[in-house]
């Protein structure tokens, strides 16, 4: 047994040593933060390159470098302009992409902020960058990006907000940094914001995966003062200054909490290791949202906040898709087409069910799968009709789950082994 154990570390110092020599050959040890701007409308989508930066230090993954776990709605690939060869790569969603999808995008056009932070490479790059609407149909930006180029503008000199290690499971450049920024907390208010970092902390990692995979996890809480305690409410006509400029309304939708600012959210971010974003609203009023590989942003007062932020995380960063479903008609109606596979791992059309969780589907289970209260209890994972906002056309893969249910005790099988791709995708090398 000692034998085996000895071997199996010497592989695994192997692979870290390839991986590492592999990110040295293209990469050196700082970030570069790219801001884009999406714009468009219903039938026209337009990238456009906003700013360049950089600050010292890489905290993102230095393995799996060319490939993504999940597809998005959205991707950033590095090519070595001299060779053509994929050096880097990421996905993603954004609000844009949502709105797309929403009955004003079709009598308004509007732009959205965006930014992606990838390290600095070595040689010069060329940058494409893909958005996807709800069809498949691609809207691409390609840039060449020199690390000589003299704009590209150095952050490193400023001075990092205060900032604690809420949990810290391993060195930066080995675990997923999660940085909490507090939103509508006065300097007063930072304790009370710290208790909320430390709950949220703690509810997300007495979740499975995440609980198996702490190690791989650090979370760091930023003091992020905001003028105004609270967040801005419009139905209330209630307007307020705070960190990130949050609001409730989204889509006029009453309960969903976002924020456009995403530049100031990596404003206040600058020169603290960074991967993904929760940000705690100072609010009781329920409600928030969660976009993959962007943010999750989420209120931490309400009686509901610790189920809650459990799901949004799982929504920005494991890119699952809602399981809950209205019987009536609601603004995210459209947001999946029932004519294309969606690219959320825990929901589908059936159009390409294979490619999705019909492994773990147990022989004798009927698809569509009935709701019995033993397969309820049991979690027994089926084809349940029901998800994405719809009640009729997108499928889930069990009854209950914390992505349906803020009273489900976890996530279902089906969900779990996509968060866990996720965490072994941007911590373990695979090649």
């Amino acid at each position: 047994m000692r034998r085996l154990l000895l071997l199996t570390l010497s592989l695994l110092a192997i692979i870290g040593t390839t991986s590492a020599q592999e990110f040295d050959k293209c990469f050196t040890n700082k970030t570069l933060r790219i801001d884009y701007t999406f714009a468009g409308n219903s039938s026209e989508q337009y990238i456009a390159l906003r700013d360049l930066s950089s600050t010292e230090g890489w905290w993102g993954r230095r393995v799996n470098l060319s490939d993504v776990p999940l597809k998005g709605n959205g991707d950033l690939t590095l090519y070595d302009t001299a060779t053509g060869e994929v050096i880097y790569k990421t996905s993603f969603s954004s609000l844009f992409q949502e709105w797309i999808t929403t009955p004003e995008a079709q009598t308004i056009s509007k732009s959205f902020e965006f930014t992606i932070l990838v390290p600095m490479p070595l040689n010069n790059v060329t940058a494409e960058l893909v958005l996807r609407d709800n069809t498949g149909k691609e809207s691409k930006l390609r840039h060449t990006i020199s690390p000589a180029d003299r704009l590209i503008r150095d952050r490193s000199k400023q001075q990092a907000l205060p900032y604690t290690y809420v949990y810290k499971g391993g060195d930066s450049k080995e675990a997923i940094d999660v940085v909490i920024l507090a939103e509508g907390y006065t300097a007063e208010e930072m304790d009370t914001f710290l208790e909320d970092a430390t709950i949220t902390t703690n509810e997300i990692l007495s979740y499975e995966p995440f609980k198996s995979h702490k190690e791989k996890f650090n979370f760091i809480a930023v003091a992020s003062p905001s003028v105004d305690s609270n967040v801005s409410v419009p139905q209330d006509d209630a307007w307020r200054e705070t960190a990130v400029g949050s609001n409730f309304l989204t889509f006029y939708m009453d309960r969903y909490l976002t924020s456009g600012n995403v530049y100031a959210m990596y404003d206040l971010a600058t020169n603290i290791p960074c991967e993904h974003f929760i940000i705690l609203a100072n609010t009781d009023t329920y409600g928030g949202g969660g976009i993959y590989n962007s943010y999750t942003l989420t209120t931490a007062h309400h009686r509901d906040f610790r189920p809650v932020v459990v799901h949004e995380f799982g929504h920005s960063f494991g890119g699952l898709g809602d399981e809950y479903f209205y019987l009536s008609a609601d603004n995210n109606d459209e947001m999946h087409s029932l004519q294309h596979e969606p690219w959320e791992p825990n929901i589908t059309t059936l159009v390409d069910f294979e490619s999705k969780w019909a492994d773990m589907v147990t022989e004798g289970v009927e698809i569509p799968t009935a709701v019995t209260a033993e397969r309820t209890k049991s979690y027994t994972v089926g084809v349940y009709e029901g998800g994405g906002y719809r009640a009729k056309g997108i499928y889930r893969p069990t009854d209950v789950c914390r992505m349906r249910n803020n009273t489900a005790e976890r996530f279902c099988p089906v969900c779990e082994r996509a968060l866990e791709r996720v965490i072994l995708h941007q911590t373990v090398a695979t090649k």
